[in-house]
């Protein structure tokens, strides 16, 4: 048996983990200490691990996070009105299954976008398509594709995936496409996918802030009632980070 010329079969039919592994034990003669169907059913798991693995890694590119978040990393310590217990909750991505959405808000530096992008993380580490803006350059690419005439390709991608993180929520004012480009995103949404907004703005001032009130009720309409609520205050972590 030519083991190189199988070797390279595998990884012509794309099981690159599977061949990985068949090398790796032909260098130790490590497939001695199994019998067939254990060294086979070895194989297909390496090969599994190494397809899921890929793919976490491609949601995670897609995705476009501003930075990579750790669950284990949540500071629970500082003093930011956190609370351990819903966060924790959050985390299950329960919310995600129930087609829910979470509104993150507090000052600058609370750490708003950083728990949101965790979560996202985790997310994608779970299989689900994830994608994060940041809300003003979320509202720059509206412009540009309905200039190029690809706005609606523009959306199916945002439509497809299963968590949608818009990063500082009303900080820059909503124009009239705008307005109408996150109904058409938020209407989408709505029990079929969740969203996580993060802002400095309270939300009570949110429907002022979207203008328009018969389009700022309906947005509102299908956001908030169907949120899971932080509230974040205190000092900036960035500053504690700079006092270190």
């Amino acid at each position: 048996m030519n083991n190189h010329s199988t070797i390279e079969k595998m990884k012509q039919m794309r099981l690159s983990g599977m061949a990985e592994a068949y090398y790796n034990d032909l260098q130790t003669s490590n497939y001695q200490n199994y019998t067939i169907d254990q060294y086979l059913t070895m194989l297909v798991d390496q090969e599994w691990e190494a397809r899921q693995e890929r793919k976490i890694k491609s949601l995670i590119a897609k995705a476009r996070f501003k930075v990579q978040a750790s669950l284990s990393d949540v500071d629970y310590s500082h003093p930011r009105n956190l609370d351990r217990n819903l966060f924790e909750r959050l985390t299950t991505l329960d919310f995600i299954k129930q087609k829910e959405n979470i509104i993150i808000t507090g000052p600058t530096g609370c750490g708003k976008s950083w728990l949101s992008q965790a979560i996202a993380l985790h997310a994608c580490q779970m299989l689900y398509k994830t994608l994060y803006f940041n809300t003003s350059r979320l509202m720059d690419e509206v412009k540009l594709t309905k200039l190029q005439g690809n706005y609606l390709t523009f959306l199916r991608r945002i439509q497809s995936s299963n968590l949608l993180v818009l990063d500082d929520f009303g900080l820059s004012p909503i124009d009239q496409y705008q307005r109408q480009a996150l109904l058409d995103i938020v209407e989408h949404k709505y029990d079929n996918a969740s969203i996580i907004f993060n802002s400095q703005i309270p939300v009570k001032d949110w429907h002022s802030l979207i203008g328009e009130d018969t389009i700022a009720d309906a947005i509102l309409d299908r956001i908030v009632y169907s949120s899971h609520r932080i509230e974040l205050d205190g000092d900036s972590l960035r500053k504690k980070r700079m006092k270190k």
